[in-house]
């Protein structure tokens, strides 16, 4: 059996395995990339990527149609197949050669091939075995979970994978879940000419929200035509031919011609060798705030294979992290849970940073909302005035400091940046009067926010 030794071996090359990669290679550490499938991973391929390129055609559409001067020259509709063609272009028709020259070019090895890990400091791919002189870190990633619904697997349903790569538009979509996926996939596929049903077992779509972000996209869902079921809990499924029907708790069904299972992830560590290093396969890689394995120094788990958060951007920030312990660093990961910033990329969108008000409350802030028309300045026109969306931010009145702010609107992911450093930064409240933000930019809003604080709080 072929041996070959490197400093660090990372099992898995989506974003952040590459940035890990990368970094040591800064430090000239002898790295080793694992991948069994695409240097790039699900969010370039198959998740992130893929899924705005097909949103984004008829968000640029209806932004143009609530423009006057811009509505009066769109004479046609959406170009189903240039749609296509451009997503496939975006995801490199599902070839990574582009990433390739990129590792090359920092002399990192690429190894492909699945990854299992086989003892201490030991990876085993195919008939070679790679040591690691100095660490091992899995990075995996997520797949996509199927519930235990009778039926339900045998349906053949649609993971992101197919949803976001699919050739052509099925004429009815069933949609089971209504978190970020499953409502970013309904609104592109609705707007590509499909029939699309979304059942939501919760009491609302993105649950983990604001109420207000989510009955803002259910009423753009619904508005677009999608039939929007929450509360509706799926007992069973079955495929009848080229039919698939979901049998709801009530007795009522749905059918369509595939259905996508948007539901949740699951890490990819059954078949990753866990148990020769004393883990359990099919769970999360439990790491600490430096992404690394209690009681076992030499070994990492980074991206959404530890669960801590199951962000592209989150799984960059704890690379930076790792790479950081691994040369000895201190760093510590701090702001990878639930109030990381995240982006739903709908019309209209929600970003989002931080504590809901409900969260505030319950670690026992007693907290300020301050709300505003996401229209409501003038730099809104040139995007359509009168566009729906609320921009707010909780605010904590004993420390005088954002603890969370959302934004709904179109276009209102760049509004998040600012956010993230007011709340990470801890940025007094009376201090971001003097972040005075440009004339005419939606970016007042922030203005806006603060003079509505002043007026509710008598500040």
């Amino acid at each position: 059996m072929q041996e070959r030794a490197f400093d660090v071996v990372i099992i898995g090359a989506g974003p952040a395995g590459e940035v890990l990669a990368g970094r040591l290679a800064q430090h000239e550490r002898a790295v080793a990339l694992v991948e069994s499938e695409l240097v790039g991973g699900e969010c370039s391929f198959w998740a992130c990527m893929p899924s705005k390129a097909l949103l984004r055609p008829a968000q640029a559409l209806d932004e143009a149609r609530r423009v006057q001067g811009a509505r009066e020259a769109v004479t046609g509709e959406l170009d189903v197949e240039a749609v296509l063609r451009r997503r496939d272009q975006i995801v490199h028709d599902l070839s990574d050669d582009h990433q390739v020259p990129w590792l090359d070019d920092r002399a990192i090895a690429l190894v492909r091939g699945h990854g299992r890990l086989d003892g201490e400091r030991r990876v085993r791919v195919g008939e070679e075995t790679i040591l690691a002189l100095r660490a091992v870190v899995i990075a995996t990633g997520s797949g996509a979970a199927v519930p235990p619904i009778p039926g339900l697997a045998e349906s053949r349903p649609w993971s992101n994978r197919e949803a976001t790569t699919a050739a052509q538009v099925p004429p009815r979509l069933l949609v089971l879940g209504g978190g970020v996926v499953g409502v970013e996939l309904a609104q592109a596929w609705t707007a590509l000419g499909s029939t699309v049903t979304l059942v939501e077992a919760g009491p609302r779509i993105l649950q983990r929200e604001e109420p207000f972000a989510s009955q803002d996209v259910v009423a753009a869902l619904r508005e677009r035509g999608v039939d929007v079921r929450e509360g509706a809990t799926v007992i069973g499924a079955a495929r009848e031919g080229q039919e698939v029907v979901l049998t709801l708790e009530s007795g009522e069904t749905v059918a369509g011609d595939e259905v996508l299972v948007a539901v949740g992830r699951r890490p990819l560590t059954d078949d990753l060798g866990l148990e020769t290093v004393g883990l359990s396969p099919g769970e999360h890689v439990p790491v600490d705030d430096r992404m690394q394995v209690p009681d076992r120094p030499w070994l990492y788990a980074i991206g959404d294979v530890n669960g801590r958060s199951l962000l592209t951007h989150m799984g960059k920030y704890q690379a930076r992290v790792a790479a950081d312990a691994i040369e000895g660093g201190n760093l510590r990961a701090t702001r990878d849970d639930a109030g990381a910033p995240r982006v739903v990329f709908t019309d209209p969108q929600v970003a989002a940073v931080g504590l809901t008000s409900e969260q505030a409350t319950e670690r026992g802030v007693e907290p300020v909302v301050v709300s505003h028309p996401t229209a409501g300045t003038a730099g809104a026109s040139f995007v359509g005035r009168g566009a729906p969306g609320t921009a707010q931010l909780v605010i904590d009145p004993r420390r005088g400091v954002v603890v969370g702010a959302t934004f709904t609107g179109p276009e209102v992911a760049d509004l998040l940046h600012a956010a993230t450093i007011a709340i990470v930064g801890e940025v007094p409240v009376d201090r971001l009067w003097d972040a005075v933000a440009p004339f005419p930019t939606r970016s007042e809003l922030w203005l806006k926010l603060l003079e509505r604080y002043e007026t509710d709080t008598g500040r």
